[in-house]
């Protein structure tokens, strides 16, 4: 089994930082690609960022320059550090690693989602 817990969200006003971390745990053998994705209400999830096993990383045009994603391999980590936070980044963000098993399967799971609050 596979767990996937998320935290650093909360409340900031804007231009204020905040750091996300998704930890996975259990029966991995490889962690291949990492990403972060948001939802706002009423609108359908979109991708934030997202970082290869060997580093190459993707960035959502709203969030360039001012968004971070990176990975700690050795803890099954992926970590975005955002700064110069603007309201319009206020949404629920959830992380997604593909990942293979001991077992050798291949899965893409889900965090179960923090909420950023950015307040004008």
């Amino acid at each position: 089994q596979v767990q996937l817990v998320e935290s650093g969200g909360g409340l900031v006003q804007a231009g204020g930082s905040l750091r996300l971390s998704c930890a996975a745990s259990g029966s991995i053998f490889r962690v291949n690609a990492m990403g972060w994705y948001r939802q706002a209400p009423g609108k359908q999830r979109e991708l934030v960022a997202t970082i290869t096993n060997d580093i190459s990383t993707n960035y959502a045009d709203s969030v360039k320059g001012r968004f971070t994603i990176s990975r700690d391999n050795a803890k099954n980590t992926v970590y975005l550090q955002m700064n110069s936070l603007k309201p319009e980044d206020t949404a629920v963000y959830y992380c997604n690693i593909n990942f293979v098993t001991t077992g050798r399967s291949q899965y893409d799971y889900w965090g179960q989602g923090t909420q950023v609050t950015v307040s004008s």
